[in-house]
């Protein structure tokens, strides 16, 4: 688990620009969606036991949150060359079999990780309309057990900001794999 002293971005802080190669063959930019009032960016990857325990969740919340606005954002990170799972062509595959509802972006260069401070993967983050940062933590309390969750963190974050309420919590300590940085 990464600590919050740990994090880079905390609430209130902007959201780092980037343009980032898409797995749909584009490439995306942060003012793409300048129109949606909410933004999640998740640092992600392919081959992460905890992100794959998660990723039904993700997928489930980015189909229900999109159309209220919400542009979910994945990045990849991780040095693909250690980690052939989480190369550019894997992830388009796994994009495609999963039915992504959002884009999957690739950070080969690791600047907009570094960027944003993701320690793990999944490391989620929602911005708000002026995209400053509203919340960074996990998106669940047992990402095993999903009939054992309690507390659905960026669910419970994104209906907060969505009804203009102050986020609460803002920041917990995220659970994942570590970002694969290049040596």
């Amino acid at each position: 688990m990464a600590e919050l002293s740990t994090f880079r971005l905390h609430p209130g802080d902007p959201a780092p620009e980037f343009a980032l190669s898409g797995v749909d063959g584009a490439t995306h930019r942060l003012a793409d969606w300048s129109d949606h009032p909410l933004m999640v960016v998740s640092f992600w990857c392919n081959h992460c036991p905890y992100v794959q325990a998660w990723e039904p969740r993700m997928i489930e919340l980015g189909r229900r949150f999109g159309p209220k606005g919400v542009q979910f954002v994945l990045i990849n990170a991780n040095d693909s060359r250690a980690y052939p799972e989480d190369r550019f062509e894997s992830m388009q595959a796994r994009a495609r079999e999963k039915g992504y509802p959002f884009p999957y972006l690739h950070d080969e260069t690791q600047e907009v990780a570094r960027a944003y401070g993701a320690l793990v993967t999944p490391h989620p983050m929602l911005f708000g309309r002026d995209r400053r940062l509203l919340f960074q933590g996990r998106i669940d309390d047992d990402h095993q057990h999903p009939e054992r969750v309690r507390h659905r963190f960026l669910e419970t974050a994104i209906e907060q900001a969505l009804a203009g309420a102050r986020v609460a919590p803002a920041e917990l300590p995220v659970a994942g794999c570590t970002v694969k940085w290049r040596s």
